[in-house]
């Protein structure tokens, strides 16, 4: 399974270059006084948002990165080069943890920054800079200070609006695929989706992203099937919608199947039962409208929810989907004058 949300890094900045130790010679001059340059800095290191990346997979291969060193001082009081910085590009939602401490360092959510997780040393004092009225020849210069070294884990949390969760085969990615214009893999085996992916809807009044989440399974909060992976994507999104298959290849009531993933959303924490949460009811187009409308007051009864909570869509027709978008416009839009 290529789903790629984690990776451990071990990064090291450029140390500095050391100063040098010579003297002036020229013709005519034969006891010149000091001309050692001081070392360059090391390069720096820096992560960097890049918007057409959406996964941590290329660390699967590279996982050790070294800034350029700066280098040696020279005579003629010349300064040594600096190392080159290196800049290192992850998906926007990349959170970077010290892998030693776990403690978060940088939570990276600005694609126009450059976040620095590694400094370079700096260069070494060439024997120009010891030169003083009780030495006028020293030789002394000092060597660079080392860059930085960092053991890091970096952990991917899908930046959206909107979150679809719900149990394999729930037509979560096809209703994505047709409100948008991602293309998420779809078929009817668990896990089609491997990783989440974001579709971009365009509103009157704002647009906004929404995420499929892969599908869960019970005792997903406990690290079933690839639980929490997925679960983590979650807790950046502002609206959950929950989706209900109506037509479960499983055999699980419509009401189970509400209450078996509030109860993952809830053991897993984060406060994701405190999110704006939307039951979506898919696949109207397989059943009668008489049980439709007992499903629905079920729902409501047992769960305690109104009516304007709870959706009934075909994603496969398109039925149903135009409201449900009207109606996360005007939720998502109320919670942005109001903040």
């Amino acid at each position: 399974m290529n789903f790629i949300d984690e990776a451990y890094l071990e990064i090291k900045a450029g140390d500095g270059g050391s100063g040098a130790s010579s003297f002036r010679r020229e013709k005519y001059i034969p006891f010149g006084g000091p001309d050692g340059g001081d070392g360059g800095k090391g390069g720096d290191i820096y992560f960097k948002v890049n918007l057409n990346i959406n996964t941590l997979v290329d660390f699967q291969n590279k996982k050790v990165f070294n800034a350029q060193n700066g280098q040696r001082g020279a005579g003629k009081n010349k300064f040594g080069a600096a190392g080159d910085d290196l800049i290192i590009e992850i998906p926007k939602g990349t959170v970077i943890y010290d892998n030693n401490t776990n403690e978060e360092l940088i939570d990276c959510t600005d694609e126009s920054s450059n976040y620095l997780i590694a400094k370079g040393g700096d260069g070494g004092l060439g024997n120009a800079k010891f030169k003083s009225s009780t030495n006028q020849a020293p030789r002394k210069c000092t060597p660079g200070f080392e860059g930085e070294r960092r053991s890091l884990r970096l952990e991917l949390k899908s930046l959206a609006d909107v979150g679809l969760v719900g149990f394999p085969n729930a037509g979560k990615s096809t209703f994505l695929n047709t409100v948008s214009s991602a293309k998420p893999k779809i078929g009817d085996y668990p896990f089609t989706t491997l990783r989440p992916h974001l579709g971009a809807i365009k509103g009157k009044e704002s647009s906004y992203v929404i995420a499929d989440i892969p599908g869960l399974i019970e005792g997903a909060s406990d690290g079933a099937g690839l639980g929490i992976k997925f679960l983590k994507h979650i807790s950046r999104t502002g609206i959950l919608l929950i989706f209900v298959d109506l037509f479960s290849l499983e055999n699980i009531e419509p009401i189970d199947q509400v209450i078996l993933l509030k109860k993952e959303l809830d053991s897993f924490g984060d406060n994701l039962t405190q999110k704006v949460s939307w039951i979506v009811c898919n696949k109207i187009d397989l059943l009668q409208e008489t049980k439709i409308n007992e499903i629905s007051k079920e729902i409501e009864e047992k769960l305690q929810v109104t009516k304007e909570e709870i959706f009934f869509i075909s994603a496969a027709t398109g039925e149903g989907t135009e409201f449900l978008l009207k109606s996360l416009e005007s939720e998502i839009y109320l919670s942005l004058i109001h903040i």
